[in-house]
């Protein structure tokens, strides 16, 4: 058993979540190892199929099993072990366990508030219902409270909005009332899944402020996912780089910025569109991001890497640890 370090709030180690398919195991997370400190924002980027959202979703098993399966790993959240997949043990907690701390102690922003949130009941009643299944509310407080944090994610009326269908309400609404319903407990660890994909420029940058102002409050840790870029440098304390599965680089944002060590780092960062280059095409990295079930062998980014070597082709390379806080897995180091 790993010691625990009561700066971590949640660590996971070598994870593996597989998927069952015609064409045979298909690896989406794939020895993928990272933490989050207490009262951090860890971001995860990488291209869409990199593993990002599988990653966080196996943390609360909400990867629907099957097809899905844990074939390895060890996940620890607040000093408790939630999984341990190893050769000699198999080792889950129960899925009551779970469910008390899914919603409770562990929020999810979703991607896409419209197929988040249920059609057929009023916001009211579904940003009340965790309060009254994880902390004992009656229906009268937790709509107060429901109306509270409505006021707090800066919902105009927020009554009247508590008793609205989501239909009727706009898109950066539904996400401020998606934010409201995924702090009403309190969480110690909220996961932001590409929460700001589906907005405009301008009210995703308010969604934006508001998740930071209200981390300042909560001092609640935040896993933020996107594949953008200018997002993760706003939000981020930390970042994770995820390709094919795996974590190709883990370092602290400014650092991964004014120095990239993956060439998949590099690469993306070389992508971004620029100010000062205007009417200049934009880099690419060439190719796509591989069919899981057909992942080259060794490193799985040698085939679109501009200073892939003989050995990237056969063996995936080890972590090189350049401090506490920055690693990377190529070949290069």
């Amino acid at each position: 058993m790993s010691e625990f370090n009561s700066d971590v709030l949640l660590d996971v180690k070598g994870l593996k979540t597989y998927f069952k398919t015609e064409r045979g195991l298909l690896p989406a997370v794939d020895d993928a190892s990272f933490h989050v400190n207490r009262g951090e924002t860890l971001g995860i980027v990488g291209e869409s199929g990199c593993g990002k959202s599988i990653s966080c979703m196996s943390i609360t098993r909400l990867v629907e099993s099957p097809p899905g399966t844990y074939e390895g790993g060890e996940i620890t959240f607040d000093g408790r072990t939630l999984l341990r997949i190893n050769d000699d043990e198999k080792y889950m907690i129960s899925d009551k366990e779970m469910r008390d701390i899914r919603g409770n102690e562990i929020s999810y922003i979703f991607q896409e508030p419209m197929t988040s949130l249920n059609p057929v009941f009023r916001i009211g009643r579904q940003i009340s219902e965790p309060m009254m299944v994880h902390q004992g509310m009656s229906k009268r407080e937790s709509l107060e409270e429901c109306i509270r944090m409505l006021e707090l994610v800066r919902i105009p009326n927020a009554e009247r909005v508590a008793n609205e269908y989501p239909f009727s309400l706009s898109g950066g609404m539904r996400q401020r009332a998606m934010i409201a319903m995924a702090l009403v407990c309190q969480p110690k660890l909220l996961i932001a899944d590409e929460p700001t994909t589906a907005l405009d420029v301008t009210i995703q940058a308010q969604v934006l402020d508001l998740i930071n102002d209200l981390k300042s409050q909560t001092n609640a840790s935040i896993i933020f996912i996107t594949h953008d870029l200018s997002v993760i440098s706003e939000m981020s304390d930390r970042v994770v780089v995820m390709y094919a599965g795996k974590v190709a680089e883990t370092a602290p944002v400014d650092q991964l910025f004014i120095d990239p060590k993956h060439p998949y780092t590099q690469g993306l960062i070389a992508s971004r569109p620029d100010s000062g280059t205007s009417g200049d095409r934009l880099k690419v990295i060439p190719g796509n991001v591989p069919d899981m079930t057909e992942r080259p062998e060794g490193c799985p980014f040698h085939p679109r890497c501009e200073k892939a070597m003989d050995i990237c082709k056969k063996e995936y390379p080890p972590l090189h640890e350049f401090s506490d806080d920055h690693s990377v897995s190529c070949w290069l180091y």
